[in-house]
C-alpha cells in the first residue's frame, strides 16, 4: 500500500444503533474498492469486522474495528464502531482521534435511543455528521418517517441529498440531488444505471435540491452572494459549501442505502472522499496543557494509542493515530504519558479488519497498528524527540452495572486479578475494584452484556472458570441520639496482666453544633471540658470527631491513641451490619488505669468494646446509597417504565418531553438497581436508554434494616 499525505487522508466513525447494519455497510464498502474479493456475512461469521471469537458467537460487534478502505487516490480509514451501549467505551475512543462520524440509521425504526446516544458523543467531539439510511430494502423501511424524526430531532441541518423511489422489497432506485440523477440497479445489486429523473418525481427532487443549495450556501459568504445572484450553485460550488457546512456542523447530509444489496454504496464513497474534509483541515488532538499542535509531516512524530486488542497467536495489537510527524520501522520513540520508557515501533502495519497490511512509514493523521511494544497502554503517548506534549486522554461514560467476580477455584485469584487487569487495558470502560470494605473483588461495566462477554472471554479464551455473584452494598451506618458507656478490660495470665477502662459518650455529629458543656443521663450529671479535638474525615465520607475531655490524670494521654484505634476499628466495620460507620462524635470523660498492667492493647480494646456499647445504645441506623438515575424511553413505553421504577422505591423527581422520546428522573437505592439495565432492555424492547450518578446517603426503612442486621448477625455466627 501507498504512502498517504495528510491531505488525502480521511478517518471516518462509522457508528448506529445495533442493528442498523454497520458492520455489513462496511463489508460492501471493502467489496466495492476490491479489498474483498468475496463478501462475508454477520450471520455467517464471515466479515472483515466481526472477526473475534466473542463476536461470531453472539452475532454483533463488540470491540472496534479498523478498516483501511483505499478509494480514488485517498485512503478512508474506517472504524466500525459497537452499536450497543454495553461498549459505548470503543465508540468514545473511536471519535476520538476520528474527523467526521457516518451514523447509520435503520430505515425501520428512524431516531433510536441508541442513535440519540451516539449523536451526543459527536457533539461532545464537535465531529461532522453524516447520515445513511439502511435497510431501505426491507418491508417496514420508512425513508421519509425516518428523515422527519431526524429533522425533528436535529433540525434543518437535516438535508437530504438522495431519496428512494420506492421502499421495502421494490427498492432498487434512488435520486440524488447533488448530481439530479437517478441511479437503478438490477434487483440483485451490482453497477447502476446512470439515469434522467422521471417526470413524475422532478418537482420533488427540485425541491428537495433547492433546500441543498440553499444550506450549502449559507455556510459561506462568497457562495452566498453567489447563489444571490443565480438562484442556484453548480454541482462543484455545492460540493465546497457542504463540504464547510460538514466542518461547522451546520449540515448533516442524508444518503439512501442497502447495504445487503450494495446498493447507493459506491455513491456514498464518492461522498465521502469528494466532500468529507481530510485530517490536514481537521484540528489535531488536544494536549494536556491545552497547546495546539500542527497537523504536518515536518514536525516530529508524536502518536496517540487509542485502542488495544490481545489477539490468539499474535499477543497484543496496539493501534495509533499519528497526529504529527512521520513514523517508520524502526524508529525509537519515548512515553511521554507515564515513564518516560523507549519504545521501538519493529513493525508497522495498516489494519484492514482481521488482516493488516505490513507499510513501512506512516504520516500525520494516518491510523496504524503495531506489536511486541514493551509497555504501552490505551491513552499514551509516544513522541520522537523535541516533542514535549502529551495528548489529552478521553473521558469514558460512568459504568451502570456491577458485579463481584471470583474464580471458582480460589486459588486462581491472582491468576483472574492479571487477566483482569489486562482485560481493563482493552476496555478502559471494565473497572476493577478491590474492595476492601465490600470483601468482594468487584467489575463494573456499561451494562450486563458488557460483563457477560467479559465472562465469556475468560472462560473461553484464558480457560478459567469464573462466577459472578450479587456484589453487597456499601452501606453506612450512623447513630440518632445521645448514649454512653463504659468498659473494663482485664486480664491477668502469670506475669503482666491487662489493664484498661474507658468511659466514653456518643453522639451525633452535625457540621457547627457545639459540645454540650453537660449530658445527663437517666439522674447522672456528666460535665464536659474538652480539652483537644481530633476531626477526622473517613475516607468513605462523613466524619469521626474524637474529643478528649479526661481530667485529673485518670487514663494517660499516652493511651488516648490507642483508645482512637479501637473506636476506629469498630468505625471500619460498624456494628450492626459491618458496613462503615460516619457522623459520629465521641467524648471519652473518664476511665482508669493500672500502673503496672495498662498498655496500649489494652486501652485498644476497651476504647473499642466501649464504642460498641453506647453505638448500639445511640438509636443506630444503616445508610444506603442513592443514585439519580435518568432513564430515555420511547414514549408508549413510559408507563410501564415508571412502574417499574417506582417497584424499585425510586422516587420519580421529574419528566421531560424530548422530541418523540420521553425522560424519567428518579432518586433510587443501589440495591434496586442491580439488575436494572437487564429489565429497561427486556420492558423496552432495548430501545431504552439509562444515566445513574451517585446522589448521597439516606436511611433504609426500618423491615430492610432488620433483614440486613439479622443477616449479619448471621454470618458473624
Amino acid at each position: 500500500m501507498k504512502v498517504y499525505r495528510s491531505d488525502e487522508i480521511k478517518n471516518i466513525a462509522l457508528i448506529g444503533s445495533s442493528g442498523s447494519g454497520k458492520t455489513t455497510l462496511l463489508e460492501a464498502m471493502l467489496s466495492e474498492v476490491g479489498v474483498l474479493k468475496r463478501r462475508g456475512t454477520v450471520e455467517a461469521g464471515t466479515t472483515a469486522s466481526d472477526y473475534f471469537p466473542v463476536e461470531k458467537e453472539y452475532g454483533y460487534s463488540v470491540f472496534s474495528t479498523v478498516c483501511a478502505v483505499p478509494w480514488k487516490d485517498q485512503k478512508l480509514n474506517l472504524i466500525d464502531c459497537p452499536g450497543s451501549d454495553d461498549f459505548v467505551g470503543a465508540l468514545v475512543s473511536s471519535l476520538h482521534v476520528t474527523d467526521a462520524a457516518l451514523m447509520v440509521v435503520n430505515a425501520q425504526y428512524g431516531v433510536e435511543v441508541g442513535l440519540i446516544n451516539q449523536f451526543r458523543y459527536t457533539d461532545k467531539f464537535n465531529k461532522p455528521v453524516i447520515f445513511t439510511i439502511n435497510q431501505l430494502d426491507h418491508e417496514n423501511a420508512d425513508f421519509d418517517g425516518a428523515v422527519a424524526q431526524l429533522q425533528e430531532r436535529y433540525g434543518s441541518r437535516v438535508v437530504v441529498v438522495q431519496f428512494p423511489v420506492k421502499t421495502g422489497p421494490d427498492f432498487h432506485e434512488v435520486i440524488d440531488v447533488l448530481r439530479m440523477v437517478m441511479y437503478r440497479w438490477k434487483p440483485e445489486g451490482g453497477e447502476p444505471e446512470v439515469l434522467p429523473i422521471p417526470d413524475e418525481l422532478m418537482d420533488k427532487a427540485a425541491e428537495y435540491q433547492q433546500i441543498l443549495v440553499e444550506a450549502a450556501a449559507e455556510n459561506d459568504e462568497a457562495l452566498m452572494e453567489l447563489f444571490f445572484e443565480k438562484d442556484t450553485l453548480t454541482e462543484d460550488e455545492m460540493r465546497e459549501g457542504i463540504s464547510k457546512g460538514l466542518l461547522s456542523r451546520g449540515m448533516y447530509p442524508v444518503f439512501s442505502v442497502s447495504a445487503t444489496k450494495s446498493m447507493g454504496v459506491r455513491r456514498t464513497l464518492e461522498f465521502l472522499t469528494n466532500i468529507v474534509p481530510s485530517t490536514s483541515s481537521t484540528p489535531a488532538l488536544p494536549t494536556t496543557d491545552g497547546t495546539e499542535l500542527k497537523v504536518g509531516a515536518e514536525e516530529p512524530a508524536a502518536l496517540y494509542f487509542f485502542k488495544s486488542n490481545l489477539e490468539q497467536h499474535v499477543g497484543e495489537v496496539d493501534f495509533f493515530k499519528v497526529v504529527t510527524g512521520t513514523i517508520k520501522e524502526g524508529d525509537d520513540l519515548i512515553n511521554l504519558s507515564r515513564n518516560g520508557s523507549k519504545e521501538r515501533i519493529s513493525q508497522l502495519f495498516v489494519p484492514q479488519g482481521q488482516n493488516r497490511i505490513k507499510v513501512t512509514e506512516l504520516q500525520a493523521g494516518d491510523i496504524g497498528a503495531t506489536v511486541k511494544l514493551k509497555d504501552i497502554k490505551v491513552g499514551d503517548t509516544l513522541g520522537a524527540k523535541g516533542v514535549e506534549q502529551t495528548f489529552a486522554g478521553v473521558e469514558y461514560p460512568a459504568p451502570k452495572y456491577r458485579r463481584a467476580i471470583r474464580p471458582e477455584d480460589e486459588h486462581d485469584s491472582e491468576k483472574m486479578n492479571e487477566i483482569l487487569l489486562r482485560m481493563h487495558s482493552e476496555d478502559p470502560t471494565w473497572i476493577i475494584e478491590q474492595s476492601k470494605e465490600l470483601r468482594q473483588t468487584i467489575v463494573h461495566g456499561q451494562g450486563e452484556f458488557h460483563l457477560r462477554t467479559l465472562k465469556w472471554r475468560i472462560e473461553n479464551n484464558d480457560k478459567l472458570n469464573i462466577v459472578f455473584d450479587e456484589p453487597r452494598i456499601p452501606y453506612r451506618e450512623t447513630i440518632t441520639k445521645v448514649a454512653r458507656a463504659d468498659y473494663r478490660h482485664k486480664k491477668q495470665s502469670g506475669g503482666a496482666g491487662q489493664f484498661g477502662e474507658v468511659h466514653l459518650i456518643v453522639e451525633p455529629y452535625e457540621e457547627g453544633k457545639e459540645i454540650p458543656a453537660t449530658y445527663k443521663f437517666g439522674n447522672q450529671e456528666f460535665k464536659i471540658n474538652a480539652r483537644e479535638t481530633n476531626v477526622i474525615d473517613l475516607d468513605w465520607g462523613g466524619k469521626l470527631v474524637f474529643v478528649n475531655s479526661i481530667v485529673g490524670g485518670s487514663i494517660d494521654a499516652r493511651f488516648l491513641p490507642a483508645i482512637l484505634k479501637g473506636i476506629m476499628g469498630r468505625i471500619e466495620r460498624g456494628p450492626l451490619t459491618g458496613s462503615y460507620a460516619r457522623d459520629v462524635r465521641v467524648i471519652v470523660y473518664d476511665g482508669k488505669m493500672h500502673p503496672v498492667d495498662s498498655n496500649e492493647v489494652s486501652f485498644m480494646i476497651a476504647g473499642r468494646n466501649a464504642f460498641s456499647e453506647a453505638f448500639r445504645n445511640a438509636g443506630p441506623k444503616v445508610l444506603e446509597p442513592i443514585y439519580n438515575v435518568e432513564v430515555q424511553v420511547p414514549a408508549d413505553f413510559m408507563g410501564d417504565v415508571m412502574s417499574d421504577m417506582q417497584g424499585r422505591r425510586g422516587m420519580i423527581m421529574g419528566m421531560d418531553s424530548r422530541k418523540g422520546y420521553e425522560v424519567l428522573k428518579a432518586r433510587v437505592p443501589l440495591k434496586e438497581l442491580s439488575n436494572y439495565s437487564t429489565a429497561l432492555s427486556s420492558l423496552t424492547g432495548g430501545r431504552a436508554s439509562f444515566t445513574m450518578a451517585f446522589d448521597k446517603y439516606e436511611l433504609v426503612p426500618q423491615d430492610i434494616q432488620d433483614q440486613l442486621i439479622a443477616a449479619n448477625q448471621e454470618e458473624e455466627e
